[in-house]
C-alpha cells in the first residue's frame, strides 16, 4: 500500500464516506489521573460488555453513565463543526466502529482494534479480570495489526501492536508496537510500564509461554507524527491516525523499514479538518448524546 499524498484535499471527503461513534471527552488537563475520568464514561460496548459480565460489580456498573440516543441531542449544542472539537468516547467508538465496517474484507482480517476504555479498565482492579477475558475472547493476536486506543489524563494516544502473532523465529515479522502520541509533550513514555503489563498480562490470559524477558525486549517506538495544536483535539488525531494507517500499513512492518509515513509530514492540517468536519455530521446525524 502506498502512503497517502501529504495534501489531498481534493479528493479526501470522497474517500471519507463513513458512518459511526462513540465519546470521552479530551483536553488538556493531563494532571488528571486515569481513575477519575474512567470512573465517569462509559461506551456502549463497554457497558455491554460489564452488564453481561458474570459477577459484575453492581456499584460499579452504576456509576457509570450510559450510552443515550437522542433525536434532539439535548445534551449538544449544535455549532459549527469547525468550533467543536472535543470529542468524547461514544462518537469515537461509533464512529470507528463503523469505520471498521467499511474497509475491505481483506483488511479486516488482519487488523482488530479493541474499544477505546479498554486499556483504562484493565487498569482498575474492578474490572481487569473482566478485559483480559474480553480481549482473549476476540483473539486479537491472530491479527496482523491491533489498535489500542489509549485514553489517560484525560489524553488520547494510539498503541499498534504489530506482528503480535508471528512466531518468534521469524526474521519478517517480528513484534514491535507503535505509540501514537499527537501531544509530544505530554511524554508518551510514561506509559511505557503499563503498556508493557498489559501485553504480557493478555499474553498469560491466553496461555502463551513468554515472560517479562521476552516482553521487555520488544521495541517500543514513538514515530514524530503531526501534533495538535490545542489540547482538545487528541480523540480526532487517533481516529485519522487508524483510517490513514489501514490505507497505508505495510504488509510486513519492521523496525528496518521505521518510520515509513509515520513523519511529521505525514498529513496535512487541511486534511485533518476535512476528516474532523465528517465526524461532526455523523455526530449530528445519528443522533449522539454528549456524556460526561
Amino acid at each position: 500500500m502506498k502512503p497517502t499524498d501529504r495534501c489531498s484535499s481534493s479528493n479526501i471527503a470522497d474517500r471519507l464516506r463513513l458512518r459511526s461513534s462513540k465519546p470521552t471527552v479530551a483536553s488538556d488537563e493531563h494532571r488528571r489521573v486515569c481513575n477519575r475520568s474512567r470512573s465517569k464514561i462509559t461506551t456502549r460496548q463497554a457497558a455491554k460488555m460489564l452488564e453481561s459480565s458474570e459477577n459484575s460489580g453492581k456499584s460499579f456498573y452504576d456509576s457509570l453513565p450510559q450510552y443515550r440516543r437522542s433525536r434532539r441531542l439535548k445534551n449538544v449544542r449544535r455549532t459549527n463543526s469547525s468550533n467543536d472539537k472535543k470529542l468524547d468516547t461514544n462518537v469515537f467508538e461509533s464512529y470507528l466502529e463503523d469505520l471498521w465496517n467499511r474497509i475491505s474484507e481483506e483488511k479486516r482480517s488482519s487488523c482488530a482494534y479493541i474499544d477505546c476504555l479498554w486499556f483504562s479498565l484493565y487498569k482498575d482492579k474492578m474490572t481487569k479480570e473482566k478485559v483480559l477475558k474480553w480481549i482473549k475472547r476476540k483473539q486479537i493476536f491472530a491479527r496482523k495489526y491491533v489498535f489500542v486506543p489509549i485514553v489517560c489524563w484525560r489524553h488520547w494516544s494510539l498503541l499498534i501492536l504489530c506482528h503480535f502473532g508471528g512466531k518468534k523465529q521469524s526474521k519478517a515479522k517480528k513484534p514491535c508496537m507503535l505509540l501514537l502520541d499527537s501531544l509530544h509533550s505530554t511524554e508518551p513514555k510514561r506509559l511505557e510500564p503499563d503498556i508493557r503489563r498489559f501485553v504480557l498480562d493478555i499474553y498469560k490470559s491466553e496461555g502463551r509461554k513468554e515472560g517479562d524477558d521476552f516482553i521487555s525486549k520488544i521495541p517500543l517506538l514513538i514515530p514524530k507524527v503531526p501534533q495538535q495544536t490545542n489540547g482538545e483535539e487528541c480523540g480526532t488525531f487517533v481516529l485519522y491516525f487508524i483510517y490513514l494507517f489501514l490505507q497505508n500499513a505495510p504488509e510486513n512492518f519492521s523496525q528496518e523499514g521505521y518510520p515509513y509515513f509515520l513523519t511529521e509530514e505525514w498529513f496535512c492540517s487541511e486534511d485533518l479538518e476535512i476528516f474532523r468536519k465528517e465526524i461532526y455530521s455523523f455526530w449530528m446525524s445519528q443522533g449522539i448524546t454528549h456524556v460526561q
